[in-house]
């Protein structure tokens, strides 16, 4: 009698066990999913909208007059600060990771054309921690078939699309994907009167 009830003791133990376990592994990937949608939609959003600006002071010869940066682990542009967020507005932003894993946004006021933006003085907000590696492919359309590099040295027009992979300790996001819409009182390819916040 005593041996059956602790078969039934270390049976009932190891089932809690199991479904502790199996709990944990569920919200951890609630979690993730949460992460995932929360991150990947706040992006689309600041990256849905980029001004065309380009620089009014002299560029080194050979680079790009606008804001627009694209390199294989960041990026920097000039877009729109979703209101939602914070104080609404045209803003630098600076998309990279940290040495110590975190997925970082910097954002600094827009001055003007002839301004650089100085990241020392500028606001940053961690998006994502844990996370392994980020890259970033840029599209330029204006080649038949489309073509993906992984920085963006074209100087005289910026990216149809970027892509974003983010590698977490828990694995790949699904690859992010976002058309730049620019700005239309940015677009150098738009003429006459534009009305609107741009």
């Amino acid at each position: 009698m005593l041996t059956l009830l602790a078969l039934v003791m270390v049976a009932m133990a190891s089932a809690l066990r199991t479904a502790s376990q199996t709990e944990e592994r569920v919200d951890v990937r609630l979690q993730r999913m949460d992460d995932l949608r929360t991150v990947s939609g706040f992006l689309r959003s600041i990256l849905g909208r980029v001004s065309a600006q380009k620089i009014s002071t002299p560029v080194a010869a050979g680079a790009s007059p606008y804001f627009f940066q694209g390199a294989a682990s960041s990026m920097n542009w000039v877009g729109v600060m979703p209101a939602r967020y914070g104080a609404g507005g045209r803003y630098h932003f600076r998309l990279e990771l940290t040495d110590a894993g975190v997925l970082v946004l910097h954002f600094t006021p827009w001055e003007g054309t002839a301004a650089v933006p100085d990241w020392a003085v500028g606001q940053s907000t961690p998006l994502l921690a844990g996370v392994t590696g980020l890259t970033f492919q840029y599209e330029d359309a204006a080649v038949e078939p489309p073509e993906w590099s992984a920085s963006w040295a074209i100087i005289d027009r910026l990216p149809e699309k970027v892509s974003i992979t983010v590698q977490t300790s828990s694995g790949t996001w699904p690859e992010i994907v976002v058309p730049l819409r620019v700005l239309p009182g940015s677009d150098p390819r738009t003429s006459g009167p534009v009305f609107g916040g741009t």
